[in-house]
């Protein structure tokens, strides 16, 4: 496999797969070159690809970051900040190379639309910055849409060992083409709020969530969010909106929409500036919930999350 770093720019190839031992080849070349190169490396991905690459690497695993993107990845809105930031910023000095796997064959429908736009940020998020991040896609297992879908959101491509560019790369388009409208289920609660009412809704959503039988740490997960959100909606969002809840597939889902617009497509995925004060609660969301799904048009905003039931 060759090396698809530079020394300056930012790289974002998309590995495609069609087997276990083509795989481990490629991504066990992607790490050693790395570490040949001395570049700290992590590998965040499924977890039996995981025991794929350490097995492939044997002794050269040690001093590499582990992580199950099943887990750390969950929620597609938290890998930017929680997983590829998190690692790029405590390397601050050269060049960092990581194998992020956000997309698997086990994703669902509902989550597809915020993978997808999530490797579209990614490209935003490191313009100009010394991290390669290689994207591996199972081609036996992974739907053509979502193929097609990688090509457009990664610059590089790499088939079969041979790496070119793409000649669809449109990150922005990926962002904008699933920024999909959102229906709350039919059978849906909602509770109209103001800054008067934000301990109501905190309450509301509290009281809504047990009897579609949330508990323990998950319960509080959805009020942290919710708090978050209905305070959102107060202070950039005009002031009010409405929160809905309600339960769909095993899960809780709370939807809080008002008329405010978001213009900053990394929201919520850039993390702090050290000593900055507010800013947090959308990335404060994307920490909690399993799932953020968030649409964004000219008369407002509406942003869900999704906790396993």
């Amino acid at each position: 496999m060759s090396n698809v770093t530079t020394n300056e720019a930012f790289e974002h190839p998309a590995l495609f797969y069609r087997t276990a031992q083509e795989y481990t080849d490629q991504t066990v070349s992607f790490v050693r070159d790395g570490l040949a190169a001395g570049e700290p490396v992590a590998v965040a991905v499924p977890g039996p690809n995981l025991e794929l690459i350490k097995s492939g690497l044997g002794t050269d695993a040690q001093g590499i970051l582990f992580l199950d993107m099943t887990e750390a990845g969950r929620n597609p809105g938290r890998i930017i900040p929680g997983v590829l930031r998190e690692f790029a910023d405590a390397h601050p000095r050269g060049r960092v190379r990581i194998i992020g796997e956000p997309i698997w064959a086990g994703r669902t429908a509902v989550e597809y639309p915020a993978c997808a736009q999530h490797e579209a940020l990614i490209n935003a998020a490191f313009a100009g910055r010394a991290v390669t991040i290689l994207c591996p896609y199972d081609e036996a297992r992974l739907d053509p849409d979502v193929l097609a879908d990688a090509r457009v959101t990664h610059p590089t491509l790499i088939s079969q060992g041979r790496e070119q560019a793409s000649d669809v790369y449109d990150w922005e388009e990926v962002v904008a083409r699933y920024n999909e409208a959102l229906v709350p289920g039919s059978d849906a609660v909602t509770f109209s709020f103001g800054i008067e009412e934000l301990p109501g809704a905190r309450a509301f959503a509290v009281q809504q969530a047990m009897r579609l039988g949330l508990t323990g740490e998950r319960l509080v997960d959805a009020e942290l969010a919710v708090a978050e959100l209905t305070t959102n909606s107060v202070d950039h969002g005009g002031g009010q909106g409405t929160l809905a809840i309600w339960a769909e597939a095993g899960q809780l889902v709370c939807e809080v929409r008002d008329a405010g617009r978001l213009t900053d497509p990394l929201a919520g995925r850039r993390p702090p500036d050290r000593g900055q004060i507010g800013g947090r609660g959308l990335m404060v969301v994307h920490y909690v919930a399993d799932l953020v799904r968030v649409h964004t048009a000219g008369d407002g905003t509406a942003v869900r999350f999704y906790l396993s039931l």
